[in-house]
């Protein structure tokens, strides 16, 4: 019992509030857009969603929900740390309360919730997948998680000679080969797909932020003159790594350097305008973090 309360105190309120936003963003998400015209989602919560169309109406998609999900993350408990299945059993829990408010205890038609949806899938795909994104997107962010299948992802996928994103998307083709085979009808699940890609994008937005920016290795036999009017013209530092060419063996330095998408095509203009032989790379990068203000 202690420990549990060592877990939820260093989750902090703050944390638990940003999780039930999560929570509950997702249930609208799911309910208000792809529920009422019968598209899913991925994951166990598409899973829930389709055994909760094939089963008596007692089953809903809410007890689905905690029955497929809390396992996962019990499961995965070992591997992933108290704090994230905890975090990660209260978002599902909220999820799962709020759906089931929303479709039983204060039942929305579509329609209304959503008139610029109505019933046109390919509306209710994408809006679905956005706010569903959102929300799943904000619980990873704040430590937890929306779907039991990204736990089993991390657990499984390296066993199986897959990534993890690899594994996620197997189990979500299947899974839209499943229901269209049980409804006999391939257009929903089509859509759902949309829905998928939709809030797989919003997630990346929301868990990496839409400023990505650009580390770029700049290889050069003239890293002191490139260096120098780099930090001029930016105001930044950068890293200068000593190496070798492999076929040459005559010595190189290697300047990283981190850039936004604005700055990209003048770095590269004065990269070449000092070194036309300069070798550069590009990476996208989503977090800078930095543990003092001191310049490399």
């Amino acid at each position: 019992m202690k420990k549990i309360t060592d877990i939820i105190r260093n989750i902090g309120a703050f944390r638990f509030i940003m999780l039930t936003v999560a929570g509950t963003v997702n249930a609208f998400g799911i309910t208000l857009f792809l529920t009422p015209v019968k598209l899913y989602d991925s994951g166990i919560s598409g899973t829930s969603m389709l055994l909760a169309q094939v089963t008596p109406a007692s089953l809903s998609l809410s007890i689905f929900l905690i029955l497929l999900n809390i396992p996962l993350f019990l499961y995965g408990m070992k591997k992933q740390g108290g704090s994230f299945t905890l975090s990660a059993i209260y978002t599902v829990a909220v999820y799962s309360l709020m759906s089931w408010l929303i479709t039983d205890v204060l039942p929305i038609d579509v329609s209304i919730a959503s008139p610029l949806a109505g019933t046109d899938l390919l509306l209710c795909a994408l809006f679905g997948g956005v706010i569903s994104g959102i929300g799943s997107g904000l619980a990873i962010r704040f430590g937890g998680a929306m779907d039991g299948i990204e736990v089993m992802a991390v657990i499984f996928a390296k066993r199986l000679g897959l990534s993890v994103g690899s594994f996620v998307m197997v189990y979500n083709v299947l899974l839209y080969i499943i229901c269209g085979a049980v409804i006999h009808s391939w257009i929903l699940p089509l859509y759902s797909i949309v829905t998928y890609g939709a809030a797989l994008k919003t997630v990346d937005y929301i868990v990496d932020g839409l400023q990505r920016e650009k580390a770029a290795m700049i290889i050069t036999a003239r890293p002191d003159d490139i260096k120098k009017q780099l930090m001029e013209e930016f105001g930044c530092g950068m890293t200068l790594i000593k190496a070798m060419g492999g076929y040459s063996g005559e010595e190189r330095t290697v300047l990283y350097f981190v850039v936004n998408r604005f700055q990209v095509m003048k770095m590269k203009g004065i990269v070449q305008k000092i070194d036309p032989l300069a070798y550069i790379t590009l990476t996208e990068v989503a977090d800078i973090f930095s543990i003092n203000q001191d310049r490399t």
